[in-house]
């Protein structure tokens, strides 16, 4: 299919890779709406891709080695010794080959990669969306005022989508009951700890248990080239102050706006609960390098309407356990393509997508909420347990059909010729 106009709203890494999908597949105009008025690369959480996911995405012309990433090779899995050794416990050590990236950094490359005639407007909020019926146009309309039509509007604009209330107004993003806090700082400064940097391989992810929670930790490159990050994130029970000060709305608190007495309370949290060493990780980080979010998930029962599409946290939010949340949205960015392609007109386009997106993310959604009972709120006794033990445990949870880092895609080639890079 040749032609045609599509805004996409939101324009973070779903949105980037959207867009970049949509331009490759041959529509006329592609048009970038984000409410954010200025870049977005100070967004510093961290996140990974598995590698055998990001080696079909790099096939698919979707992720390519140009975005720096850092390479980890396994997790260890520890809880906190009575003996009060450093790194703790080990568990178990599990074999687990990813690449890991700055939020920031990843956006960046993905910016950077969008076809030139693609139109970014930053700074425009769209406060509705509408166009369920194929045989009209679809339309949004912005904080500016105005309606403009399009051919398709893609939802890429998170939890909170305005094009979701039209697809499926009857979706609602459920709290887990648990909150992850997160954090991140150079990692020059483990150098103050006992035993330093050289007590933590730099390939290691480290999952430290304790009972009712856990904080997975690893490296990630840092926004100027050649710089290295700490990144943790720290799953706990939601803290007494969070319904008074804030609720349990997914937004949380962003980064600058804990204060020293909450960063306090987070470090008396993994002083008690976690190993020497990786308590002291945690208190390395400056109080404005630190988030609270609290843990939600959502699906969707369907993915398009008429000539509308989510794509992204708009179709589905997923628990972080999962490590999917950036492969998720670039492999909908690759049905969405291939969608494309193989559609002879609109009505052909959005069934196509929905088909193979639909059921993987509700698959995603069920597989983080098992993840998020067995590892948070229905953990075993760590106190009990070894490597055997922790590898029967772990198959438990994934089931049959695996999922872990996101289910595969179908081996495809990059189409797109030097645009797609």
């Amino acid at each position: 299919m040749r032609g045609g106009s599509v805004a996409v709203v939101g324009g973070s890494i779903a949105g980037c890779a959207f867009a970049r999908a949509a331009a490759r597949g041959g529509a006329e105009r592609v048009t970038v709406l984000e409410r954010s008025p200025g870049h977005l690369e100070d967004r510093g959480v961290g996140l990974c891709v598995l590698l055998d996911r990001y080696d079909e995405l790099v096939l698919a012309g979707h992720l390519d080695d140009g975005i720096r990433h850092h390479p980890l090779t396994t997790r260890h899995w520890v809880a906190k010794d009575p003996a009060g050794t450093p790194r703790g416990r080990v568990l178990w050590v599990q074999p687990m080959t990813m690449h890991s990236f700055h939020w920031g950094v990843l956006w960046q490359g993905l910016r950077e990669r969008t076809p030139e005639r693609v139109e970014f407007r930053p700074g425009t909020a769209v406060t509705a969306a509408g166009g369920t019926d194929l045989a009209g146009p679809a339309w949004v309309e912005t904080a500016a005022g105005g309606r403009e039509p399009y051919d398709l509007v893609v939802g890429a604009d998170g939890h909170r989508s305005v094009v979701r209330a039209a697809v499926c107004p009857e979706a609602r993003a459920e709290y887990a009951g648990y909150v992850a806090w997160r954090g991140s700082f150079d990692a020059r400064l483990l150098d103050r700890l006992p035993g330093g940097a050289a007590h933590w391989p730099e390939a290691e992810v480290i999952t430290a248990c304790y009972p009712g929670g856990q904080v997975v930790l690893y490296r990630i490159p840092g926004l100027t080239p050649g710089t290295t990050l700490v990144n943790w994130v720290f799953y706990a029970p939601a803290p007494d102050w969070l319904r008074t000060a804030g609720g349990t709305d997914p937004l949380g608190f962003a980064v600058g706006s804990l204060d020293a007495a909450r960063r306090g309370e987070l470090a008396a949290l993994a002083e008690r609960v976690l190993p020497p060493y990786w308590a002291g990780v945690v208190d390395l980080t400056p109080v404005e390098r630190i988030l609270l979010q609290p843990i939600h998930d959502l699906e969707t029962p369907r993915r398009t309407a008429g000539r509308l599409l989510l794509a992204g946290d708009a179709a589905t939010l997923v628990r972080p356990h999962t490590t999917s949340g950036a492969a998720k949205a670039l492999q909908d960015a690759c049905a969405f393509e291939d969608a494309w392609r193989a559609a002879e007109g609109w009505a052909d386009l959005l069934p196509g997508y929905d088909r193979e997106r639909g059921a993987a993310g509700r698959a995603l959604v069920e597989l983080s909420r098992r993840l998020g009972r067995a590892q948070v709120t229905g953990a075993p006794d760590w106190s009990a347990v070894d490597g055997p033990a922790m590898a029967a445990w772990w198959r438990d949870q994934l089931g049959a059909s695996g999922g872990f880092g996101g289910l595969a895609l179908e081996r495809r080639p990059n189409p797109a010729g030097p645009e797609g890079r």
